[in-house]
């Protein structure tokens, strides 16, 4: 009787190796046409902003279009289902952010799993500043940990379960023993205005949206940056790991996303566009003025990222009981 195991091992290492030259010659060919990137976000904040940004040095590099598209709605979910459900021909891809990392943890149904989206290569991010209204007494972010710590604690206004600003005060809580007591608003501009009329004592705002108020003085109080090194655009400001909080880094964060199986090779054409933009002089010095920090990077880089801050933030999920509103 014959073997025939070894013919079918060999067709099939053919047959894998016909399909690797057939994608390495689309990704070569990539782009013919205009790319899309879907913002999950309305237009105008850090997301969109860094979206724009890595658009336009991403079209210089590869010598097509590429379209912004806003799909706001649902804390992120409707744009990521959008791109996780679409052809995954290497013309549209999601403007992702955290929620794509943790909006599977918290909320009772999600419209798509983790495993349909790819991390691509990040943009850049917007270091979350943690603040108080001008008036406030505390002056930095130890004085305000520990005032929360006595009486019934502080309020600290959110954009939502699941929201950047609720994962600072989660980890404050868990981490080191504050009492802030998340309370949602419909977004980050009006846990701003409550902040700024004492309706609350506290909240976390990326840096694109605290530094013009910042800046301008009388509305408010920066207490720390929530990321690894001090605002380039700021450099005044200590982060929270130079007060002694060295487990809360966390910032607002843009990256690029795939469909589950465009071809690894555009991907990695895709990522080393958008790095190279993140590295072109003009590009960088316009979005750190904006208090926004170009990162890129390869896609082995994102990956690693994305990896990271899915156990790290999974396991503040779990400590403070997130879950969907």
């Amino acid at each position: 009787m014959k073997n025939n195991k070894y013919p079918v091992v060999l067709k099939g290492l053919f047959f894998c190796a016909l399909s690797l030259a057939a994608s390495q010659v689309l990704a070569e060919d990539w782009p013919t046409k205009p790319i899309r990137f879907v913002v999950p976000f309305s237009a105008g904040g850090a997301n969109d902003l860094m979206a724009r940004a890595a658009a336009e040095g991403a079209s210089k590099e590869l010598g097509q279009p590429v379209i912004i598209e806003n799909k706001p709605g649902a804390g992120g979910n409707l744009g990521s289902a959008f791109v996780a459900k679409s052809t995954p021909d290497g013309y549209t891809f999601l403007i992702s952010a955290a929620g794509v990392i943790t909006n599977s943890m918290i909320k009772k149904v999600n419209p798509f799993k983790d495993s349909d989206l790819v991390p691509v290569v990040m943009i850049g991010l917007s270091p979350s500043v943690i603040v108080v209204s001008s008036t406030s007494p505390y002056n930095n972010l130890r004085e305000f940990v520990d005032a929360s710590k006595k009486g019934q604690g502080f309020n600290f206004a959110t954009a939502g379960t699941g929201s950047t600003p609720h994962f600072v005060a989660e980890i404050l809580n868990t981490k080191y023993g504050a009492k802030l007591i998340p309370v949602p608003y419909k977004s980050g501009s009006e846990s701003a205005s409550a902040v700024m009329g004492r309706h609350v004592e506290g909240t976390s705002e990326a840096s694109i949206v605290a530094l013009p108020h910042i800046r301008s003085g009388d509305k408010f109080k920066p207490l720390a940056t929530t990321w690894t090194k001090r605002l380039s655009v700021y450099p005044e400001l200590a982060t929270a790991t130079e007060q002694g909080f060295g487990e809360l880094q966390i910032a607002h964060w843009a990256g690029i996303h795939a469909p589950a199986g465009v071809s690894p090779a555009i991907m990695d054409k895709l990522a080393a566009a958008v790095d190279a933009a993140m590295k072109s002089p003009a590009v960088a010095d316009r979005l750190k003025n904006m208090g926004i920090e170009p990162v890129g990077g390869t896609r082995a880089d994102f990956v690693l990222f994305v990896d990271q801050e899915r156990a790290r933030l999974g396991e503040v999920v779990r400590a403070a009981h997130m879950t969907e509103d």
